[in-house]
């Protein structure tokens, strides 16, 4: 079979290996589409276990099923969880299950860019859900971002008729966007360096989509009744951007750090200025659950959510490098799908 194997973001080779075997507990999946996400073209995180075939937000068609699998057959449309947590250990139990050390152990053979995948048992057990017949494979690969930021979202507990600041448009800040507005945020505000990413936060019901570079907390008084931003989300690792989400919480707000830094990278804070006389509470999300795969998914399926004009490229595995460079430069692209029967 084809997999894409990256080497770097300039160097993504589509190369032949055999199809994964399967045991008797586990799963071959047919994948027929596969969106690269941003953090796949994070060097820093990525290069030290190059060369891999990465990919996880991904759809497709189950092929084979080993002997003792008994919930699933051959054609049954599904997305699954890359990574799923044990559900047993104190973390899990706690509520955190992208803490667990079980789901930072566990993926799927060989990854989402490539014609076919194994997956594990533990997949199979607690990390299939099937694709409702209404959702395209292309949909359904949303699944996994969406669970992330719905994950996210809880943990900024946002109410309705929060003011939403979203720093950083790329495809999770553009989901943050969409999703402030359907649970009825006051106002969503997008911030961004790339006019084109801007225009779509407008398009998915921001109210306001405005130059990375602005004073933020002026615009906001302007714009929010004198008030600063109720919730805050961080969807870049920048340093200024950090300070600027620190200035742009209203007291009693949250500030969640969505997106991870470069390594090494310190941000100054001031106990006094941001938690002693201003009770803000700042927060952060990993990766999602399970649980929020589903709800994810259940939502994709409900039509609620216009996910479509985020897909800007649909390309085949053959040009799977041009993907690459797509989302790396990240000025002609939002997202970026690849189907690897294609091409």
């Amino acid at each position: 079979m084809r997999v894409a194997r990256w080497y770097h973001n300039r160097d993504v080779r589509v190369e032949e290996m055999p199809v994964p075997a399967i045991g008797p507990d586990e799963i071959l999946l047919r994948i027929e589409a596969s969106g690269i996400c941003g953090s796949d073209v994070m060097e820093w995180y990525r290069l030290h276990k190059a060369p891999l075939v990465l990919g996880h937000e991904i759809a497709g068609c189950v092929e084979a099923v080993g002997d003792a699998v008994r919930d699933y057959r051959a054609g049954d449309r599904i997305t699954v969880a890359h990574h799923v947590p044990c559900n047993t250990c104190e973390l899990c139990l706690g509520g955190h299950h992208t803490a667990c050390e079980t789901l930072h152990r566990t993926s799927i053979d060989p990854g989402g860019l490539a014609e076919y995948a194994r997956l594990p048992g533990i997949n199979v057990d607690r990390g299939i859900f099937r694709i409702p017949d209404a959702v395209s494979y292309e949909m359904a690969t949303f699944t996994e971002p969406l669970a992330c930021v719905l994950r996210g979202l809880g943990r900024l507990d946002l109410q309705p008729g929060n003011s939403l600041l979203v720093i950083g448009s790329g495809i999770a800040g553009l989901i943050y966007v969409l999703l402030g507005r359907y649970f009825k945020a006051g106002s969503v505000i997008a911030t961004d360096l790339n006019a084109a990413r801007l225009e779509m936060a407008l398009k998915l019901g921001a109210d306001h989509a405005v130059d990375a570079a602005t004073d933020m907390p002026a615009f906001l008084r302007e714009v929010n009744r004198g008030r600063l931003a109720d919730r805050v989300v961080l969807c870049t690792g920048a340093t200024a951007a950090i300070r600027q989400a620190l200035d742009s919480v209203a007291s009693g707000g949250r500030v969640l750090f969505f997106a991870p830094t470069e390594p090494g990278t310190t941000s100054p804070l001031s106990v006094n200025d941001v938690f002693w006389r201003r009770d803000v509470t700042l927060t952060t999300s990993y990766a999602g659950a399970p649980a929020d795969y589903q709800a994810a998914l259940d939502l994709i399926a409900s039509g609620a959510l216009d996910l479509a004009p985020m897909v800007t490229h649909r390309l085949g595995l053959g040009d799977v490098a041009e993907g690459f460079r797509l989302v790396a430069e990240g000025k002609d692209s939002i997202k970026v799908i690849i189907e690897p029967q294609k091409g």
